[in-house]
């Protein structure tokens, strides 16, 4: 008679060689979730444990958007378990930011906004972005600000300016993401997108846009006739 390991062992393989062959678009999010899981609990069956999480959290982006401490709490749930998933989402945002690279020539506003998507992926925090671009669009560097809203003493437009002219940029795009899934700015965000403006328009840096990001889409700010450029002295 087989023993559970061998059970197990059997089901195990013939998970992975169904993803080897099929991919995942047929699997249920509890089966990859579990295939997930074969990698950090070996010699355990990982179904019941997959079928835990998604019953707490939901559903698998929720399960990949939690913390590790959240995570630990599912009977089942490790360390080492709980920081692989972690790991996930955060090795995920990394490699669509991969995709894109310093040097790319971004010349509108869906250009720069499909750049920076990626960047927010995952994100459950409110993370200020700041795109450096050259006087051909060229992009220079796309770096964190930090995290809080972009009013917040956490971001400090002084420090805005500073990374632009450490950039040697000519122009700059603003962008933040809002966690709750709306992407309308507030009066804040306003305020300080024509503060940043002003600030950066001493120094001879334009603010192109200022995006601000929920889930999969953004809204421009200028675009969307929040900012407007002409108030803020600049010239396009």
């Amino acid at each position: 008679m087989p023993t559970v390991e061998t059970i197990h062992s059997g089901h195990r393989e013939r998970l992975k060689k169904r993803f080897l062959d099929e991919g995942l678009e047929h699997f249920s999010e509890h089966q990859v979730l579990e295939l997930l899981l074969f990698y950090c609990i070996p010699r355990k069956d990982t179904n019941p444990i997959a079928h835990a999480l998604l019953a707490h959290f939901g559903s698998l982006a929720q399960i990949m958007e939690a913390s590790p401490e959240e995570l630990q709490k599912i009977e089942g749930m490790g360390e080492g378990s709980a920081t692989f998933l972690s790991l996930l989402n955060a090795f995920c945002r990394y490699y669509m930011v991969s995709r894109s690279s310093n040097g790319t020539v971004l010349n509108t506003i869906e250009q720069c906004g499909a750049f920076l998507m990626p960047y927010f992926y995952g994100r459950k925090n409110e993370t200020v972005y700041l795109l450096c671009l050259d006087a051909k669009c060229k992009v220079l560097s796309c770096k964190e600000v930090g995290e809080g809203s972009v009013n917040s003493a956490a971001v400090p437009i002084r420090r805005i300016v500073e990374m632009a002219l450490g950039a040697n940029a000519t122009s700059a795009v603003l962008a933040h993401n809002h966690p709750s899934g709306m992407a309308l700015p507030s009066g804040e965000d306003q305020l300080t997108t024509k503060k940043l403006a002003n600030a950066l328009y001493a120094v001879d840096i334009e603010l192109v846009d200022h995006l601000v990001i929920a889930d999969e889409d953004y809204v421009s700010m200028r675009q969307s006739g929040y900012y407007h450029p002409d108030n803020c002295r600049l010239v396009f």
